[in-house]
């Protein structure tokens, strides 16, 4: 039948709907009409269209027109997962793993992979809430600027007049009406699947004839499994760019497609990177009292012993070399006149604001972040970051999965990763490209900056072979679980002593060791550069005989400037800072040696009546800072008429200064007892 134009009396009857309805539906833009007066006109292919795209929500994805395949709008791994995933499920399969890079495209998969695919709703699941607005936007048919579908040309504007719409699970104001009229469910874990059972109870268990798990590595935890069991028919895509945890639990699915980290590199989809190991020619240090003095040689032996590598971390001496290296790149990168700027990881609080105090002292703007701080000291934090008023943040065990701030291409590593996950998920943070698809754009590098003596150049290693086809490669690779960190390098109440076995006295540093994440030598790299080369309209041979020459091995480069000067007023007012931190955190230790509270009243009423006040630990922040001013030979007020090394001195002492009121307190108890 050839298209043409149909009064609303024979439009209702080729709808197979009342007249009211379609006056109704005409009257409010519900469907396509045309109106002269009160003369209404209807175009049987913009009905045929509507119908299409207005199919029960059981029939929308399967019936609706899209453009995947052939779209160039796409990434390469975007089509080619989304091939994978339609010819996978074709075939019968339920649960499916898929691996995509950091930055490649992993919401946009999520948007595209029900099309064609799904008989029914989608359920899309985020670890954590910042991922959950994140998806939550790219899949928003109201959100013009970032819906992936009409950014990406993938469904028309017609189509999207009536879908697919998406219901956010939250704790604000969602229900099950929302749910049942919706395309899309999106949630965080722990919202769906909480103790509280608010919303699993609520869905039939053929609610969902899909789930996408984001970050799926997360998958075999039991709020996971959880929800798995309560739909047993759905389909499953795990996406995550690291298909393993560190505690040797097993996936869910069968890994139908992954892209190659390299291969991402070479497209510019994520930064080329490059790893520079801070390498001392001579190390000093005493470990238990005894003072050693070791070479080159002696600490590449040494770095595969926990104690070492721990000791290196917590070392002054070797982090200034670390902050300095990370400096140097930074200032590199920035020749661009892009603010880039530099993400830290320590291994605990206490490191991490002794890291931030050495970035501040030489003139960059650095902050910590960690969990423990207040929610809008975070995004204080974050918002600096963001603006570009920081040059460096530090964290612990924070900016992890989900966030986003390309302008971080510096990863400085001031802890050891004893597996490959965490270090992985670190890493990931510098990776998302400043400029799209250009690999070869001066912005588009990141470097990840450590100290030799942290043994973290195996780690590199084995994230060179997240692509290998070897399926016993992870469980190899991951033989064991990850150790806790030991008690002295905790913050808190769970720290026992202050003093390290091992301290590193000086380290002579005349170079680093730089090597590149891309190795010129790998076959099927061989074969990705040049297919790019000659899709550039390079010479692929030429390109390809100057990798064949290329030295492949690390290279060996002198550190122009390794150091950084220390300006002198911002290192006082740093240590000034540092030392009431470490008298914070002395204090925390102090409580914990004693068996009190931080919020009792034991050491006010108790066992130093009438000399502090407040809770127990602003009364054991007070006999920390009296004996401070008293080594000190200073009276309360005069603090900031130090000098630097009054400051040092005070912290040098902090250990004994403990022991001391630790003994102070207990003898007083025991005279009070008796």
């Amino acid at each position: 039948m050839e298209s043409e134009w149909l009064n609303i009396e024979d439009a209702a009857k080729y709808l197979g709907i009342s007249l009211s309805n379609l006056y109704a539906m005409a009257q409010t833009n519900r469907i396509p009409a045309h109106r002269l007066g009160k003369v209404w006109r209807f175009h049987t292919s913009e009905l045929d269209s509507w119908i299409r795209t207005n199919k029960p929500i059981n029939e929308f994805f399967t019936s609706v027109d899209f453009d995947v395949d052939e779209n160039e709008c796409l990434r390469i791994p975007q089509r080619e997962a989304y091939s994978a995933a339609y010819e996978f499920f074709q075939k019968g399969g339920r649960k499916a793993i898929i691996q995509l890079p950091v930055g490649c495209g992993k919401s946009g998969l999520i948007s595209i992979l029900p099309l064609g695919i799904v008989k029914g709703r989608v359920l899309v699941i985020a670890p954590n809430l910042t991922i959950k607005e994140e998806l939550s936007k790219v899949l928003s048919i109201a959100n013009k600027r970032m819906c992936f579908w009409g950014k990406c040309n993938i469904l028309t504007k017609e189509v999207m007049q009536t879908g697919p719409y998406v219901a956010i699970l939250d704790s604000v104001d969602a229900n099950i009406h929302d749910c049942d009229q919706s395309h899309f469910v999106v949630t965080n874990i722990q919202q769906l699947a909480s103790s509280a059972d608010k919303w699993l109870p609520q869905f039939s268990d053929d609610y969902f004839d899909m789930i996408l798990v984001d970050e799926g590595h997360h998958n075999a935890a039991p709020s996971w499994k959880k929800v798995f069991d309560k739909f047993p028919k759905a389909k499953v895509v795990s996406l995550t760019a690291t298909p393993f945890r560190s505690d040797e639990q097993a996936i869910e699915g069968e890994l139908i497609y992954k892209y190659p980290f390299k291969s991402a590199m070479i497209k510019g989809y994520i930064k080329k990177l490059q790893a520079i190991y801070v390498t001392p020619k001579e190390l000093y240090f005493t470990y238990r009292g005894d003072q050693k003095h070791y070479s080159l040689k002696d600490v590449l032996e040494l770095k595969e012993e926990e104690w070492f590598s721990r000791g290196v971390a917590l070392s002054k001496v070797c982090n200034e070399n670390i902050v300095n290296a990370s400096l140097e790149k930074l200032e590199l990168l920035r020749k661009s006149g892009t603010h880039h700027q530099i993400i830290a990881v320590a291994c605990s609080v206490d490191h991490a604001k002794e890291i931030r105090s050495l970035y501040a002292e030489r003139g960059f703007q650095a902050k910590e972040i960690h969990s423990n701080m207040p929610a809008l000291e975070q995004e204080k934090v974050l918002q600096d970051l963001r603006s570009g008023a920081l040059d460096c943040i530090v964290q612990v065990f924070m900016l992890g999965e989900g966030f986003d701030h390309p302008k971080l291409s510096v990863a400085a590593i001031f802890r050891p990763f004893r597996t490959l996950s965490p270090y992985v998920q670190f890493v990931g943070r510098i990776m998302r490209v400043i400029v799209q698809n250009d690999s070869r754009h001066p912005d588009n590098y990141g470097y990840i900056v450590t100290h030799i003596g942290l043994n973290l150049d195996k780690q590199l290693d084995d994230f060179r072979q997240l692509d290998s086809e070897d399926e016993n490669f992870f469980k190899d690779l991951l033989d064991g679980k990850e150790p806790d960190l030991p008690p002295e390098v905790l913050d808190g109440s769970a720290r026992k002593r202050i003093k390290r076995h091992m301290v590193v006295n000086d380290e002579i540093v005349d170079s680093f060791l730089q090597e590149d994440f891309i190795d010129p030598d790998d076959e099927v790299l061989q074969a990705e550069l040049k297919s790019f080369a000659e899709s550039l309209g390079f010479d692929a041979d030429g390109v390809m005989e100057f990798l064949k020459n290329k030295k492949t091995e690390r290279t060996k480069q002198v550190l122009a400037s390794l150091e950084y000067p220390i300006i002198p007023q911002l290192q006082r007012q740093e240590a000034r800072k540092r030392l009431a931190e470490i008298i914070k955190s002395s204090a925390k230790i102090l409580l914990n040696r004693l068996g009190f509270s931080m919020a009792g009243s034991e050491l006010q009423f108790s066992v130093f009546p009438g000399n502090v006040s407040g809770n127990n630990f602003a009364a054991a922040v007070q006999l920390i800072n009296h004996e401070v001013n008293r080594r000190l030979n200073i009276v309360a007020g005069e603090r900031g008429k130090l000098r630097v090394e009054d400051y040092k001195k005070a912290m040098e002492e902090m250990d004994d200064i403990v022991n001391v009121l630790t003994r102070r307190a207990k003898k007083k108890k025991e005279d009070k007892d008796e």
